[in-house]
Formats: C-alpha cells, sequence, structure tokens
C-alpha cells in the first residue's frame, strides 16, 4: 500500500534521523537520489544544460547539491538563486566548486515573500546542514568566488530567462513542503518560462507553489514533468489539483522512520487482491451475498441497468432489482432477481444500492435508510435522503456524489469542493456520519471515524461519462453485500472500475456499459498480477 504523510510527521521523522547521522547526510541522500533520477531523464549527462531554480530553504539545497553532482559528470549547471542571500551555503559552494554557474536574482519587498511560510528550512536538516558552511572549505573557497564568480553571476531576469529557454532539464527547488499559497511574482515569472520553455521539468520534494498537506494549488505554482519526493509520499502529490502539477512521481527511500497512521492510503493490486470476496466450495447465492437495487425511473431507466451491472460482477450471489425499470433490466439481465413491491417487501438482501435515476422518488430512499443493513446512496439519493436519518444509522452508510453533489451537500461553491478534495470528503463524512466515496479526478474514500482516507491510483479521463457511475455504485453495493465493510468496498470498488476504465478505453472513448462489461478483466488482472 503507498502512502502518505503529514509534513509534520515528516519533519518529526527527519530530525530524529538526523540526530543519528553524521552532519548533511540527510540532505546528501536526498541530493544523491534526485541527481539520479535527473540523469535517467536526460539520459545523457555530459554536455546537457540544467538550470536550478533555488530557493532559500532545504529544497534549494537539494537542487544545489543535486546539481554539482550533475556538473562533475559534465552538465553545463546554472542556478538562478531567487534570495541570494539565503541561499543554502553550503550547496552553494558545492555547486561552485563543480563548475557550476549562478544568476541572482535581487529580492524585492515583494519577491522577499518567496522564502516558504514556514521557513522550509526550519528542520533539522537545515540546521545540520548550515554548520558544514561555516568549515574551513566554504571559507577556502570564499575569496575565489569573490573576484571571478561575482563578473560570471548576471543579476537579471533575461539571463535566467534565457538559461531556462536554452535548458534540457530546469530542477524546481524554490519553496518545500512547508510553503503555503501560490508562488510570489519573482519566481512565478520563471515558473511561467518553464512551463512554456521545451525543457524536462523536475520538482524536489513536490512542485513549488502547491500545498504538501492538502493537495490545494492557490496561486501560481510549477508544473512538473517528474517529481523526486523524499522519504515518503506527500498528500499534495496524491490529491488533485496539485496531483496535476506533480506528473511522474518517484519515491527517494532516505531512511525515515514514519510511526503511526499515514493521512492517505493508495491501494495497489496486492491489497485489493486481499479484499476481493472469493467463494468457498459451500457458497451458494446468498451466502456470497445478495444486494438490492433500488434505482431507475420512467424517465431514467437506464441507470437502473447499469446499476445492476456494476452489481453482477462486483462478487455478490444475487441482485435484488426494485423499481419501475423491472422490464428494461430483465431484458438486459435476465438472472436479476426483480420486484414491484418497493425495498421493504423486496426479500432478503446483506446491502441495498438507491438512488441511481431516482427522480423524484423520496419513499424508496426513505424504505432503504431505514433497513438494518449496510446502504449505498448515490445520484439523486443523495438529495432525496435525509442527513438525521442517514446519521441515525447503526449499519454502514456509504455516499458516493461527485464534486457538485458533494458541493451541494455542504452548500459551498462547486469550485470550492475541487479546489479542496480532501478537506471537503471529510467535511461530508462528519457531517453524515458517513463513508464518502467523493468521485472525480481523484477519487477519495473518507471514513467518518477521521482515520486515512483512501485515495485511488486508478482510473482515465475516459471515465467521464454518463452511467459510469451508476455502474461503480452497483458495484461498491456489490462489495458491500459480500460483506467488506464501507471503507474497503468503496475503495476496492472505485480501484476495479478505473482499471475496468482503463481497459475499455485503451485510449479510445467508452460507454459506461463497456465499463461494466471489462469489469471482470479488472479482477482478473487484480488477482492474477504477483506484486
Amino acid at each position: 500500500m503507498r502512502t502518505a504523510y503529514s509534513v509534520e510527521t515528516v519533519r518529526a521523522a527527519e530530525r530524529e534521523l538526523m540526530a543519528r547521522l553524521p552532519e548533511g547526510a540527510l540532505m546528501q541522500r536526498a541530493a544523491a537520489g534526485l541527481a539520479a533520477a535527473c540523469a535517467d531523464l536526460l539520459g545523457r549527462v555530459y554536455g546537457r544544460r540544467v538550470v536550478l531554480l533555488v530557493g532559500s530553504g532545504d529544497n534549494g539545497g537539494d537542487a544545489l547539491y543535486a546539481g554539482a553532482r550533475l556538473a562533475r559528470r559534465g552538465a553545463g549547471v546554472t542556478a538562478v538563486l531567487l534570495a541570494p542571500e539565503r541561499a543554502h551555503a553550503a550547496g552553494l559552494a558545492a555547486l561552485r566548486r563543480a563548475g557550476g554557474r549562478t544568476v541572482e536574482i535581487t529580492a524585492t519587498a515583494e519577491t522577499d515573500k518567496t522564502a516558504d511560510t514556514a521557513k522550509n528550512g526550519d528542520t533539522a536538516k537545515t540546521a545540520d546542514a548550515a554548520k558544514t558552511a561555516e568549515t574551513a572549505e566554504t571559507a577556502d573557497t570564499a575569496k575565489t568566488f569573490e573576484t571571478a564568480e561575482t563578473a560570471d553571476t548576471a543579476k537579471t531576469f533575461e539571463t535566467a530567462e534565457h538559461a531556462i529557454r536554452n535548458a534540457d532539464l530546469l530542477l524546481d527547488g524554490i519553496v518545500g513542503i512547508g510553503g503555503k499559497g501560490g508562488l510570489r511574482p519573482d519566481a512565478a515569472r520563471l515558473a511561467a518560462v518553464a512551463d512554456s520553455a521545451r525543457c524536462a521539468v523536475v520538482a524536489v520534494d513536490l512542485p513549488s507553489g502547491v500545498d504538501a498537506d492538502t493537495g490545494e494549488v492557490r496561486g501560481a505554482a510549477v508544473r512538473a514533468d517528474l517529481t523526486v519526493t523524499f522519504g515518503t509520499h506527500k498528500p499534495g502529490l496524491l490529491v488533485d489539483p496539485s496531483r496535476e502539477y506533480a506528473g511522474s512521481v518517484r519515491l527517494v527511500d532516505i531512511g525515515l522512520d514514519l510511526p503511526g497512521r499515514p493521512v492517505l492510503e493508495a491501494l495497489q493490486h496486492a491489497d485489493v487482491r486481499r479484499l476481493l470476496p472469493v467463494p468457498s466450495g459451500e457458497s451458494d447465492k446468498y451466502r456470497r451475498g445478495v444486494v438490492g437495487i433500488a434505482a431507475g425511473s420512467a424517465r431514467y431507466p437506464g441507470a437502473a441497468v447499469l446499476a445492476v451491472a456494476g452489481a453482477l460482477r462486483g462478487g455478490a450471489g444475487a441482485v435484488r432489482y426494485v423499481g419501475p425499470a423491472g422490464d428494461a433490466v430483465l431484458a438486459r439481465f435476465p438472472e436479476t432477481l426483480v420486484s414491484d413491491r418497493g425495498p421493504q417487501q423486496a426479500g432478503r438482501v446483506q446491502a441495498w444500492v438507491v438512488g441511481p435515476g431516482a427522480g423524484d422518488d423520496a419513499s424508496a430512499v426513505a424504505e432503504v435508510l431505514a433497513s438494518d443493513v449496510p446502504v449505498l446512496v448515490d445520484a439523486d439519493g443523495l438529495r432525496l435522503a435525509d442527513r438525521d436519518a442517514v446519521r441515525a444509522r447503526t449499519a454502514p452508510t456509504l455516499m458516493t456524489p461527485h464534486a457538485g453533489e458533494a458541493a451541494a451537500l455542504l452548500g459551498v461553491p462547486r469550485e470550492e469542493v475541487e479546489g479542496a478534495r480532501l478537506a471537503s470528503a471529510r467535511e461530508l463524512a462528519a457531517r453524515y456520519d458517513a463513508t464518502v466515496l467523493l468521485k472525480g479526478s481523484t477519487t477519495l474514500v473518507a471514513d467518518p471515524g477521521g482515520g486515512a482516507v483512501r485515495v485511488n491510483p486508478t482510473g482515465t479521463a475516459w471515465l467521464a461519462t454518463a452511467g459510469s457511475g451508476d455502474v461503480l455504485s452497483g458495484l461498491a453495493g456489490s462489495l458491500l453485500a459480500s460483506g467488506l465493510g464501507a471503507l474497503d468496498a468503496g475503495s476496492t470498488a472505485a480501484y476495479l472500475h478505473g482499471l475496468a476504465g482503463r481497459f475499455a478505453a485503451d485510449g479510445a472513448p467508452v460507454g459506461a456499459h463497456d465499463v461494466a462489461d471489462a469489469v471482470p478483466e479488472a479482477w482478473r488482472d487484480v488477482r492474477d498480477l504477483d506484486d
């Protein structure tokens, strides 16, 4: 399972490790991994042009030390110092010894605030590395740089922009994991140049300008092709909107001991395989679980068909359908048990799915919420469900809104939910005392107990198609009926649904029925692959 930890936890682990290591060792570990990743991306290091955007904290130090390693391998390295007077002294000295050049951007009253709000270097790494800068080695080289290097250093944006436009690779070491808010103007200007240039962009630990803990982006930020992160993933690397800025993510192990619960968890094949229900020799359709589907209407019969399609592929032994779309369901899936007498009279089920295509039928939603089995509420059911009735339930409840539905339930604009997905999922789970699966570019599953939020790593943009959510609801409801808890059922269903979407699309548009048909392939892929 992939995990992500908070900034506070990461910093505490760094301090603990630094107390046991020689001075500067932790930063050197990070820089070695960073330089190796850059070399892999470049393919050939000798003769390549590398630009470092360097802020005032640890990320700037990591970039400088990595730049020094690349320079020793024959790369032409230029460091653009956004806060020259606060640049990491030992890293800067190492770069200059290796033949690197510097371009100094004169700080202004506005750009001086580019320094990380949390001072970014306020960790044990910075304190540890600062001592290195005060050694005799730095003193021995200082006189050399007062002459030749002063003449070689340009203090203009034009020089920096020219270097960026002609670079093969740009290393973003502007702001670290403690940064809040977007980039300051000088940094934003150079990030925009990098965005329009042809060079590959590598972020140090996470892209500058994004929030490490929340995934929020409140202004200008660096867009990276690759992010090299240290010790553990940060939540902002896994959650949109900031995930879009990270590109591919490469984790470098620097030896951190991270106790306690992570903030985020992302299931992998091996985790999902352990959760999938598998029938035994003594199983029958009732022992495997029966899922009830209360969905569809005269206007939206397709929602019922698609929810049943997802449910039939989710591991339950049987599907009971209740609603006005029985003929449409039977025409497509004759194995479905159909009733028109309402949820309470439909027969025994181990879980209910209610809401897809339900229109304004609040009675079915109320009946299902009054049951004593796990319930999944989706689509129209979210609007029709009484919050007090949801909170009063003793059996698990799984709510599956998209951003617009979540915004309506929270009473905020949709943009607020999309910009703060992690906070929105947690808030909705707390308000309804229910597990919430927030659908979208990154699907999140939040438990009302406040534990680690699950983030789904599978999927494709082609899943943004009508009826796709109905398939997901049926699939998750079937897993609930088979005995999984709400958190596991929601995250497992999202994983399989996203994988099925990839298989079905294969780079081309798909319909929701294609996604449902691909679920068995996704299931087999998870079961058969040896991680």
